[in-house]
């Protein structure tokens, strides 16, 4: 325990800002995808890149990248969001052991109606605060801290 670099107050300000943060905003986008479209913080994260994939189909491993969930979790989340008709899981063409989620209409119709206050709830609640030139201190912080953690940005 002598050789543990303890946080000073400082960094423990900070780092429980960010964390307060991350929760909050969390909590935000949340509360506005449910009101507005029905959705969960997890089906927002899935129908996203599905939407945006070509002709609204991908593969469930390169999607469980993209979100940075484990098989599990995002196999027992997309088979909740099968079940209510926004996406369908379809085979592989390319690979028998492999599987690719395919947006439904429905799904289509929910992203879409959550999309428009979703980017403004993000506004409000992120980008309205900060100038340009917090914007990019932000960004080349965030990268330097995922290059850090061995992440492409």
């Amino acid at each position: 325990m002598a050789d543990v670099r303890w946080l000073d107050d400082r960094e423990a300000q900070l780092w429980q800002a960010y964390r307060d943060l991350t929760r909050e905003l969390q909590r935000a986008f949340d509360r506005q995808l449910e009101r507005d479209a029905g959705l969960s913080g997890a089906d927002y994260a899935i129908l996203a890149p599905v939407s945006e994939a070509e002709d609204g189909v991908i593969r469930m491993r390169d999607l469980g990248r993209q979100v940075g969930w484990d098989r599990s979790r995002l196999s027992h989340q997309v088979k909740r969001m099968e079940k209510r008709g926004l996406v369908a899981r379809e085979d592989c063409a390319d690979d028998a052991r492999g599987a690719m989620v395919r947006i439904t209409p429905a799904g289509r119709d929910a992203i879409e109606a959550a999309a428009p206050e979703h980017v403004a709830t993000v506004r409000r609640h992120f980008f309205d605060h900060l100038s340009e030139r917090d914007q990019a201190t932000l960004t080349r912080l965030f990268e330097r801290l995922l290059d850090g953690l061995g992440h492409d940005t």
